[in-house]
This record gives C-alpha cells, structure tokens and sequence, in this order.
C-alpha cells in the first residue's frame, strides 16, 4: 500500500532535533487513509491506574499535532470517560484531523467489572447513539464489537452496523479480536477495514492464520499491545509497584518467574537498540511498523514524553540484519505466560484452535 507524505513535525531523538513529515497509508483495501502510528487512548481512563486529565489532553494535542490522525477508544473504557476525554480534547482541533475508531460491546457494572458482550442489533445502535453524543460528532469512522459475542452471529452485528453505515453514522466497520473464520464470514457481510489485534515481539499468534487472511481479503491491522503494556518498553522492572485497579496485576506475563523471564529478554534487544541509537520501545515499535505497511501501531501513549519517544520509531530503519538480530533476541513464543488471565483468553475468538 502506497505511502503518503501528512504532517510536518519536530522529532526530537538522540540528543538532536529534526523536522520529519508524518507519512499515511491506506487501512486495508476500503478502509480510510490513516498516520502510519496511531494512539490508543485506553489508559488515559482506566484499567492501568490513575491518570493526569490535563497531562492526557496535552498528550492528545501533541499527537494530533504530530500529525498522529487514528485515535483509538472504546465505549466502555472508564464507562465512557475516555470518549468524554477525547471530546475535551477536540474542541481546539478540527474533527476532521482525526479518526475516532471506537469499540463497543464490553458490558460493566457499576462497580467496573466485566459482564461478558452484548452484540445485539438493537443494542449496538443504543451504544452507538451514546457514543456519538459522548464524542461531539455526527459519526464515527470505525466502529467495532470489541470481541465476538458468541451468542450473536458475527452476520448480525456486522449487518447492523452495516445498517448505520448506510445511514451516515458509521464510515467504516473494523473487527477486534477474532479467528480466521469469523473474518470471513464478516467479511462476505460488508468489507472490513482493518482487524484491532495484539501484535508485538512477544505476542506474534497472528502470523500463522489470522493475518495471511487479512492480507488475502485486503483487511488491515490495527495493531495495540506493541509494548506489552509496557513490558517490553524498556521503563518496566522487577520493583516496578503497580497503583489500585492496574490489571496488569493479573496479567500472567507481569508476574513472578515470568516477569523475571520476560524481562530477560530485552537484554538482547538492548544490543540491537543502542547499535541503533534508539530506546526499547522504538525498536519494539519500529519492529512492528516493519511486518508490512498493511499493519498500523497503536502506541498507548498517556504522557507527552512517551508519545514523543514512541514517535521516534517512525524515523527507524530496520535492515534485515537488525531483523535477524532481532529474531534471535527474542524469537517467536519465547514470552513466559498468556497475555491475559485465563478467563478473558477463553472469551478471545482469535486465540480458539489456533484462530483457525
């Protein structure tokens, strides 16, 4: 897919400043042309403690700014604080500098706990008319169940919001999260833009079925978790404390023996980083960036100074001998633990028979 030249901004790295343009790419065969990095925007409202409002808006600012045009969000993230958040943000920029990509159907109690998907007909147009109002907008230009309710057929969520793309609401419809097969079913529906996915070094399960099938259908990748959560970012160690209400404390890979494994593995990768003048986390990034330019990052930044460093990975070049000293620094299934706790990997579509 072509890339395109977008924004001019300052990139400050390695002691030195230059002014870069933010490239842009198409997001799969139909999607919309998006920055070739995107911002998740989850932890500016919950699941990893407390967060700065004002710290995180700037940090909206600063990546719009950079040119960054996908945000990524969800209706449930904060029980809607973070859709809130972003329409803060938005009211000193232009709504068309953007994509909001949201994903909906994660129910929760008051209390915030999970209560398993609701992706019903009726019940994501009553998502979407909240969602909307929360944002400030007339419509959203990616929306997305955010897993597959296995008591709706993937058919009947994507037909509706198939529906509200006809209507005007939606632009275009993505996926989150799902198996080979049900990417083809939703697929023979309505086109799908992209798939939101976990892809890093540590978390590579795509490779085998999932993405060879997004690449035959034309589908893109909307790929989070680049950094682990932080795991692999460079900034994580064995004392790291983590706040209240961090899930990270469930998190296999964040825990005893396996932190300490996981955490071994960047040793390696230290040797690849400095031969680069780059942190961690941009090779991390950069790594990413570098399986195709069908594949989009979605770096989680929540404070200007990490958005800054993660912008720093799209000034690197990775040749195939660093890609190879990569391979060896952290090959395929060498992470200890799932990437998430027992219960929510049995909910994960994409993770059922070796997505089939």
């Amino acid at each position: 897919m072509a890339l395109r030249s977008g924004v001019a901004f300052r990139l400050h790295m390695n002691n030195s400043t230059k002014d870069v343009t933010m490239k842009t790419q198409q997001l799969g065969a139909t999607g919309p042309q998006s920055s070739i990095i995107g911002l998740g925007c989850m932890g500016m409202s919950d699941l990893y403690g407390p967060a700065d409002e004002n710290e995180s808006i700037a940090t909206l600012h600063a990546a719009i700014d950079a040119g960054i045009t996908l945000l990524d969000t969800g209706d449930f993230y904060g029980m809607g604080h973070n859709e809130m958040l972003i329409r803060e943000a938005l009211r000193s920029r232009k709504r068309d500098q953007v994509l909001l990509s949201v994903k909906f159907g994660a129910m929760r109690d008051p209390a915030g706990n999970w209560m398993g998907m609701d992706c019903r007909p009726e019940a994501i147009k009553s998502f979407l008319a909240y969602t909307l109002r929360r944002l400030g907008t007339d419509h959203i230009d990616i929306y997305r169940p955010a897993r597959l309710d296995p008591n709706v057929p993937i058919e009947e969520t994507v037909g509706a919001i198939a529906d509200l793309v006809k209507a005007g609401y939606v632009r275009h419809i993505g996926l989150s999260e799902v198996g080979a097969q049900t990417i083809r079913r939703a697929q023979a529906v309505h086109p799908i833009a992209d798939l939101q996915i976990e892809y890093s070094l540590v978390s590579r399960g795509v490779e085998a079925v999932i993405l060879p099938v997004c690449r035959e259908l034309g589908i893109g990748i909307t790929a989070y978790g680049v950094l682990s959560r932080g795991l692999i970012s460079g900034h994580w160690d064995k004392e790291k404390k983590l706040a209240p209400g961090d899930f990270r404390s469930f998190n296999p890979r964040f825990s005893g023996d396996n932190l300490a494994h996981n955490l071994s593995l960047l040793e390696a990768l230290r040797v690849v980083a400095d031969s680069k003048q780059a942190t961690l986390a941009q090779i991390a990034i950069a790594w990413v960036m570098s399986r195709g330019s069908d594949i989009v990052p979605l770096v989680g930044a929540r404070r200007r100074d990490r958005l800054a460093e993660s912008l720093g990975a799209t000034a690197i070049q990775l040749s195939a001998a660093d890609l190879a000293q990569i391979e060896v620094a952290i090959p395929a299934d060498a992470a200890a633990g799932d990437r998430y706790a027992a219960a929510a990997m049995a909910h994960l579509d994409s993770e059922q028979s070796h997505a089939r």
